[in-house]
């Protein structure tokens, strides 16, 4: 186990969540290949997105086979909604782009949640690094994140 999934099956541990993370010997880097390794539709697969929100980042919860829009979101939050660069996802979150987790960031950030992700009984998220994943029901995500599920895309 790498040190970034220890510190993220640590963080659930302490949120009351023991989690089974999935390492994959293909990279989950991206949502379909996280789908076609764990074996689920690409919608089921939860990308942990660092946005800006009026230069705040927090974290936008996405389904698999949809993007931002950054304008709706904008309008949703009544912010100026921006994608953030690299340096700033591993700074906020303590995680590099492709591994970062739904929650166990290094900073309290503020999360939302596509609310395309509530049709699945299950939903496959990073654990940590780019070849982790492990499996939550979105009312447990919406939970332990104390997300706000709205309209992503």
């Amino acid at each position: 186990m790498t040190d970034a999934v220890e510190r993220f099956t640590t963080a659930a541990l302490e949120r009351g969540l023991a989690i089974d993370v999935v390492t994959m010997a293909q990279s989950t880097h991206t949502a379909a290949e996280a789908a076609r390794a764990v074996g689920c539709e690409e919608g089921a697969i939860v990308k942990s997105l660092v946005v800006l929100a009026d230069g705040e980042p927090m974290i936008a919860l996405v389904s698999g086979t949809n993007r931002v829009d950054v304008e709706l979101v904008s309008r949703e939050l009544d912010a100026k909604v921006t994608m953030s660069d690299a340096r700033t996802v591993k700074d906020a979150t303590g995680y590099s782009i492709g591994g970062v987790p739904p929650f166990g960031h290094r900073t309290t950030l503020r999360t939302i949640i596509d609310s395309d992700l509530l049709r699945y009984d299950r939903v496959w998220a990073a654990a940590g690094s780019a070849v982790a994943v492990f499996s939550i029901d979105p009312d447990s995500l919406i939970e332990l994140t104390a997300g706000e599920v709205t309209n992503i895309n």
